[in-house]
């Protein structure tokens, strides 16, 4: 998707204060607008990919302009570059490819964000869907395949991120999965 070094995501209370900090993010410094939408229960997300520099200036704009609708961020200086195919949702898996199927679901965007790029570092897994908020209540999950034991490593880093945050919804893997789950990616 992008050769971007660094990601940062603003998850914001506000739809308004949430145009408004976009604004102010990508005039604050030379920065790619990956994701901008309202989300469930009336939220606004917004990432960005560049150079750590940039994103950094741009997410501390953000903090600046948010106030009180500030819900949560974050700024991920070299991620990994599975995080945009995924985000993107441009993964494509060939048939037989998955040998297990690992789930991390939180209650939030920014930090499901945070769990994929943890368990893209830990293990040799294939992230191949991060869902943010759309028709989840404001929830967000990532989808990963690989060996049994690499996407157990996975899931559990990516977990822990957000369990760290207070926000863990669940976290599964399930091994020799029924390729019926993945039908809308082969």
């Amino acid at each position: 998707m992008a050769p971007f070094k660094s990601i940062g995501a603003v998850e914001l209370s506000s739809i308004g204060v949430g145009y408004q900090v976009q604004d102010e993010m990508l005039k604050a410094a030379s920065v790619r607008l990956l994701v901008a939408r309202t989300i469930c229960s009336g939220k606004y997300f917004i990432v960005i990919g560049g150079a750590v520099s940039d994103v950094q200036s741009s997410v501390s704009s953000a903090l600046a302009g948010a106030g009180e609708a500030l819900i949560d961020h974050l700024v991920i200086p070299n991620v990994h570059p599975s995080v945009f195919t995924a985000l993107g949702q441009s993964v494509i898996l060939a048939a037989g490819e998955a040998q297990a199927l690992g789930v991390i679901e939180s209650f939030s965007g920014v930090s499901i964000i945070a769990a994929a790029d943890a368990a893209a570092k830990a293990a040799k897994v294939k992230l191949f869907r991060i869902h943010v908020a759309m028709a989840l209540g404001g929830k967000g999950f990532c989808l990963m395949t690989g060996m049994v034991a690499d996407v157990r490593a996975a899931v559990q880093a990516g977990a822990n991120e957000v369990r760290n945050r207070g926000l863990l919804v669940s976290e599964v893997v399930i091994p020799r999965p029924s390729p019926e789950l993945f039908n809308e990616y082969i």
